[in-house]
């Protein structure tokens, strides 16, 4: 249903925390000038775990205006609780988003049976295209791929964010659901190799630095272009690793902000990025021709 290059957007914010729209306003514009393929709003790089209901579902409705129809929006809509995520993916629905991206639940540490139904409930209550996500690094919960493949069963759940970052992972689920859902890629480091083998894009923080170049990489690799996509993605590379060297978001913000694409803001418990760091991400940068 999707592809390609889909951006883990941030969610620019003033030196206060408030939320800057104008300088939304202008990431929306840039990717969608640059070739991303779709924005994924209040996703974990949008700050999902601070904002607050109403701010959650404002960053969407906005996104959705903002792009005006000419790229799908995918709205980050996970919680650990079923019923909140109920609430914010019919927000979601309503606010016109084109599909909703739900996170495991974190911190619960829910049974495998647990996930089925938790999922199971949300894809029965609203009415809109899903894509889970599985990040286990952050959420302490690994959804397996005789899970997804229970899931996969349900016709309104159409993909999967996968972000362990292992190969073999990604395979598997190709081999369990390839046929009734679609794979992605949620490890900038390791997307390429798992778009050239069967996924069909990447939920990407590097996209938010470098659109250009990762649709330019995400093209060849769904072509099967093997080394014109590895030849793009050498200029990534960095990038891919530099963007982590603290917790998302805060390289990737910081990045934005020697830019000139937005404020330094960031919310609380998370801070601007490391001085020792920045040299590192600049270089990164540099090598990516964005800086």
């Amino acid at each position: 249903m999707f592809q390609g290059s889909m951006v883990a957007l941030v969610t620019p914010m003033r030196s206060d925390g408030a939320l800057d729209e104008e300088a939304l306003a202008r990431l929306v514009e840039f990717h969608v000038e640059n070739g991303t393929d779709a924005i994924v709003a209040v996703g974990t790089t949008g700050e999902s775990a601070t904002l607050d209901g109403t701010e959650h579902c404002r960053v969407v409705r906005r996104v959705v205006d903002l792009v005006g129809g000419r790229i799908p929006v995918i709205a980050g809509t996970g919680s650990n609780s079923t019923r909140e995520a109920v609430e914010l993916t019919r927000c979601a629905m309503e606010a016109g988003a084109d599909a909703a991206l739900l996170v495991t639940p974190y911190y619960n540490k829910p049974t495998q049976e647990g996930l089925y139904r938790h999922y199971k409930a949300v894809a029965e209550a609203v009415p809109m295209p899903q894509i889970l996500y599985n990040v286990p690094g952050r959420t302490a919960c690994d959804l397996l791929p005789e899970t997804v493949e229970r899931l996969a069963a349900i016709s309104n759940i159409v993909g999967i964010k996968e972000a362990t970052g292992d190969p073999a992972r990604g395979r598997e689920i190709l081999d369990r659901c390839g046929e009734r859902m679609d794979l992605y890629s949620g490890d900038d480091a390791s997307a390429m190799e798992l778009i050239l083998g069967g996924a069909r894009g990447v939920i990407s923080v590097t996209a938010n630095v470098a659109p250009r170049l990762m649709h330019s990489m995400c093209t060849a690799a769904l072509a099967g272009r093997r080394e014109e996509a590895e030849a793009v993605n050498a200029r990534l590379e960095a990038l891919h690793r530099k963007l982590f060297v603290e917790a998302n978001p805060i390289p990737v913000k910081w990045a934005l902000y020697e830019m000139g694409m937005i404020s330094p803001g960031i919310r609380l418990p998370l801070t601007v990025l490391s001085e020792r760091y920045h040299e590192d991400v600049r270089r990164a940068m540099k090598q990516a021709g964005v800086l």
